[in-house]
């Protein structure tokens, strides 16, 4: 993301790795262990790149916490639909802990950079356990789609509000 005089630049770069392996392996016909990762990554860089040119439409700014926030959220749900999809609707009982139980962290972060992943993480992991408590365990969908799109629309300080208030 660059900022000029005329206007934003914007670009997504994945990996030639990544994409190479996700054609070789494709995750939309079976996502399994060994192509997850990969197919996160992917996914995380196209959480990243919408959101921004969502909010940038509207004139807003986003964060970088809300960013990540968002992809947590986005990752974590369109894995499950895809799982779900191919499994007859049931989401994998580990995927929740996956994600968000003991999450990597590069070792190259600063402590500032730290602090925000590790956030985006606890607060879309307690969302995220809410949505699968309410609609993903009993394959109930209905009412998915309208808590996502309106958590989506909030701003950083809206999702964090959200997502502390008593379930």
């Amino acid at each position: 993301i660059r900022e000029g005089d005329d206007g934003i630049a914007l670009s997504l770069y994945v990996d030639r790795d990544v994409v190479d392996r996700l054609h070789d392996d494709d995750p939309t016909a079976s996502l399994h262990r060994g192509n997850l990762a990969d197919f996160c990554t992917a996914l995380e860089g196209v959480s990243h790149f919408l959101y921004f040119t969502w909010n940038a439409a509207f004139g807003r700014g986003v964060s970088l916490l809300e960013l990540e926030m968002q992809a947590e959220v986005d990752k974590y749900v369109s894995t499950a639909l895809l799982f779900g999809h191919q499994a007859s609707g049931r989401v994998p009982a580990g995927l929740h802990r996956w994600l968000f139980d003991a999450p990597e962290f590069d070792d190259a972060l600063d402590a500032e950079g730290l602090r925000r992943y590790r956030s985006a993480n606890y607060y879309a992991g307690k969302f995220c356990a809410r949505l699968e408590s309410r609609y993903l365990r009993e394959q109930r969908r209905s009412g998915l789609i309208n808590e996502l799109r309106r958590f989506y629309r909030f701003t950083e300080r809206a999702k964090i509000e959200c997502i502390e208030q008593p379930a």
